[in-house]
């Protein structure tokens, strides 16, 4: 078995982009500028977002961080990403969700600017990359095949199981899994919720990619040995042995499969700084797209 370090590839990625950046300065052109939105005061939102700041100035991009209260209004939110896609020198924007229930996430995903859409969730992004064109990619998505391509891990004619449906993950790991690309050209099965025969499709996969938000809900009864176990979950677990008081469980119980595994992703460390790194590359494409125009 293999950890497959999120730590340690998201730092290639980050160091190959700050070189980049490093010679735009040097070239006197624009350097990337992410402006994050943050409605609210959702801790586990204030943690990505704040980690997501900290990797721009680590490879040297520009960043903004709005921050904006709870009951702000739908509109006033709207004026302000259209005020952000206006903004010449703001190359990527990303809302943090989940947003506060009176807010559409629809409307606000939307209202971004498809070439300043650096998470991949507007629909013109969405269908070109169902398309196979150059676009923005889901960052975790886009954050599991960097993983993928940075172990080497060849996934041509092999079958991947992913267990989860959301516009977020689910869906479109099961388009990047199946396109003719590499890692790529896998044969995909997406389970849910209504999926009968779980437990038979899992033992099938050759990857499995658990997306569902269940803490340790894939078991070693579902995973077959050599499969490659990509662990999506990050769910706070009630933990008395810790001074946080929480523990941090993802959708695979690791202890039980890790041993079964030619490769898994631990939780945390796995594939959340991926998801970093990938929005950092998409940051990354929107700025030099606008230098090059």
């Amino acid at each position: 078995m293999e950890l497959l370090d999120g730590q340690l590839a998201s730092r290639a990625i980050k160091d190959a982009l700050a070189i980049q950046v490093a010679q735009l300065k040097t070239e006197g052109k624009k350097v990337p500028h992410l402006a994050a939105v943050l409605v609210g005061n959702n801790g586990a939102s204030e943690t990505y977002v704040g980690a997501k700041v900290k990797a721009c100035a680590e490879i040297g991009y520009k960043s903004t961080l709005l921050r904006l209260e709870s009951d702000i209004s739908e509109n006033r939110l709207l004026n302000i990403i259209e005020e952000l896609n206006d903004d010449p020198d703001v190359d990527g924007i990303l809302v943090q969700l989940p947003l506060p229930k009176h807010i559409s996430d629809e409307k606000v995903i939307n209202a971004i600017h498809p070439s300043k859409d650096v998470d991949g969730f507007h629909p013109e992004n969405v269908g070109r990359m169902v398309q196979g064109l150059p676009t923005f990619v889901p960052a975790t998505p886009y954050g599991i095949m960097l993983l993928l391509e940075h172990y080497k891990i060849d996934t041509r004619g092999k079958h991947a199981i992913v267990v989860g449906r959301s516009n977020i993950v689910g869906r479109p790991m099961s388009i990047l899994l199946s396109g003719n690309t590499n890692p790529g050209n896998c044969t995909v099965t997406i389970c849910h919720s209504h999926t009968h025969n779980l437990k038979e499709l899992c033992l099938q996969g050759d990857i499995i990619v658990a997306a569902l938000g269940k803490p340790e809900f894939v078991t070693a009864s579902m995973v077959k040995k050599g499969a490659v176990i990509i662990d999506v979950g990050i769910t706070r677990v009630p933990d008395a042995s810790k001074k946080s008081g929480f523990a941090l469980k993802g959708d695979v119980n690791f202890k039980e499969v890790a041993p079964l595994a030619s490769y898994i992703t631990p939780v945390p460390g796995g594939v959340g700084p991926m998801t970093i790194a990938a929005l950092m590359k998409n940051t990354f494409r929107a700025c030099k797209e606008r230098n090059d125009s």
